[in-house]
């Protein structure tokens, strides 16, 4: 018996779903700005994509004088793991590493001078430049679950550049033990520590996050700015230079009008009235 061929048609070509970004943004009505790690499978290690997407991020909301809090958080088990080691393996040259750890500093160092506070919401571990990343953000509130460490020293690379924000947080002895032991510890230690200011059950980590929240947009935000840019300043200067500079500070808030009109409600006994800005 002799058969036809079968002629088939060619399909629809297949559809290729668009990457999520690494990195997700998200801001509500007060002005909380929400960056989100968006590299669960990956534990949100620092890839090149995710230090320029957090770099990005940064620009435009130092630019925005309508954010008002920056909250850094991550979607998975993982808060971040640090730097992405196949990515870091898969091109081992000198300039390379300079490159990338030149663009990871950058980026811890934008967050300091952002002049909104920024939080870091740590849902689980936070490793090598995870952790330095939690130590960069101005206040941390975790889970009672979260873990932390600077790991790099287990595989052969000392965690330098996160001992630099690791140890602005923690007492010298103690972060130099994390250093150079590469031991996670617990949240409670964390915060005893210095390194996080606040501890929540899981279920409970976003509304202890809220309550910070709340707590710094009811104040001025040109006095929360002013004050974040002399608080690290003045911590790289000598006492007498941090005094000086503290009374140039001040005396430069106090001629603004949320100032003058919150010295004047405490004279008056009734709660200010801040316009918003």
């Amino acid at each position: 018996m002799k058969t036809s061929p079968v002629t088939i048609e060619p399909g629809p070509p297949p559809v290729i779903e668009a990457e999520e970004p690494v990195v997700l943004r998200s801001q509500d009505a007060r002005g909380v700005v929400t960056l989100t790690l968006n590299r669960p499978r990956a534990f949100n290690a620092l890839s090149e994509a995710m230090l320029a997407a957090l770099q990005r991020g940064f620009d435009a909301i130092a630019r925005d004088d309508s954010v008002r809090v920056v909250v850094i958080a991550a979607d998975g088990k993982a808060f971040c793991a640090g730097h992405d080691l196949k990515e870091m393996r898969a091109t081992p040259s000198p300039d390379y590493y300079e490159r990338l750890f030149a663009q990871c500093s950058n980026m811890m160092l934008a967050i300091q001078r952002l002049p909104v506070p920024v939080i870091a919401r740590v849902q689980g571990i936070a490793t090598a430049a995870g952790c330095q990343l939690v130590a960069m953000c101005d206040l941390a509130v975790a889970s009672s679950t979260a873990k932390f460490a600077v790991s790099g020293v287990n595989l052969g690379l000392f965690c330098s550049a996160p001992g630099v924000a690791l140890s602005r947080n923690v007492l010298r002895k103690l972060a130099f033990e994390m250093l150079v032991t590469g031991e996670f510890i617990g949240a409670q230690e964390a915060k005893a520590r210095g390194l996080i200011n606040r501890v929540a059950e899981p279920d409970q980590l976003d509304a202890e996050l809220e309550k910070l929240v709340a707590n710094i947009i009811a104040k001025p935000r040109m006095a929360v700015a002013m004050g974040k840019e002399f608080f690290y300043k003045q911590a790289e200067l000598g006492i007498a230079a941090a005094y000086e500079s503290a009374s140039q500070t001040m005396a430069c808030n106090m001629m603004d009008e949320a100032a003058l009109e919150g010295v004047q409600a405490f004279i008056e006994k009734r709660p200010p009235r801040w316009q918003k800005k």
